[in-house]
């Protein structure tokens, strides 16, 4: 029988985490222990220290991310609770958000492994990206409340003085310069919330998608936001979509951009590349990821 540690963000998604525990606790069939986290990183040295087969995330992106972080060369195994903003990673995975059925995956999943990106070397799991989504994340991160609204209202904020860029991209050794709105590069197919940007992308496939939105007008969103909720963001003719191992992104100034959610300042040039199989993941059996 499995043992498993669950590390908690306590302050992830405005939920409280004590009774979503007793909510997963009545139908768990393994031995478990909890650890709360209490600043930034804390969650991947716990990861990385924890005498467990299975390090349960118990929180959002950023909380997997920091756990997928530390388990990366350990084989011990991720599994996840979502309870975030976003939860991207768990709904690529075919996590259900609601506590009573994520559990089942606890109890009845299955352990394979995934690939992982790396941004300037630092790990990400779901997505990254520059351009629109990285400003819209570096505001929603300083905003008073979380969720979809928030997120959205700042998103319409933004866009009504955005002005697209020019990127130089290189995908393995071929270069493509083009205007863009934002440039996302994926190893799952969403930034979360089941907006899957990049809808062709497997975890497993040891490539990035890359998905270039090209310059749209206003009346052009509706469309868009339909396709990109429906899982067809790549039918879209404002949308390129292509794959590689390594990506170069160039841009004419430094500002935000996102890994998993979360904002960072970055430079000119950012290097991304695919680590394949670099992580253990506990799945739901027989999901296709």
């Amino acid at each position: 029988m499995s043992k498993l540690l669950f590390i908690v963000n306590p302050l992830s998604g405005g939920i409280d985490k004590k009774k979503l525990l007793r909510k997963v606790e009545k139908n768990l069939r393994h031995p478990y222990e909890v650890a709360f986290t209490d600043r930034p990183g804390h969650a991947t040295q716990l990861a990385r220290e924890a005498d467990a087969d299975i390090v349960v995330a118990v929180g959002g992106d950023g909380t997997v991310n920091e756990v997928a972080a530390g388990l990366m060369g350990t084989g011990k195994a991720l599994a996840i609770i979502p309870c975030g903003s976003g939860d991207g990673l768990a709904l690529h995975l075919g996590i259900s958000r609601r506590p009573g059925k994520a559990v089942r995956v606890l109890n009845d999943g299955v352990v394979t492994s995934m690939d992982c990106g790396l941004m300037d070397g630092k790990p990400f799991f779901s997505v990254a990206g520059v351009g629109l989504d990285a400003d819209v994340a570096w505001e929603f991160a300083r905003a008073g409340h979380r969720g979809l609204w928030t997120y959205i209202s700042l998103a319409w904020k933004l866009w009504q003085h955005f002005q697209p860029q020019t990127y130089t991209l290189d995908i393995d050794g071929k270069i493509l310069e083009t205007r863009a709105v934002f440039v996302t590069v994926g190893n799952s197919n969403q930034w979360g919330n089941q907006a899957r940007i990049a809808d062709l992308a497997s975890v497993q496939d040891g490539l990035l998608n890359l998905v270039i939105v090209k310059p749209f007008r206003t009346l052009d969103i509706p469309l868009l936001a339909a396709k990109l909720m429906l899982g067809r963001a790549h039918t879209s003719r404002r949308v390129q979509t292509l794959t590689g191992r390594h990506v170069t992104i160039g841009r004419p100034s430094p500002g935000p951009a996102h890994f998993d959610g979360d904002p960072i300042q970055k430079g000119t040039q950012i290097e991304l590349e695919v680590v394949p199989e670099a992580l253990r993941v506990l799945v739901p059996r027989n999901r296709k990821i």
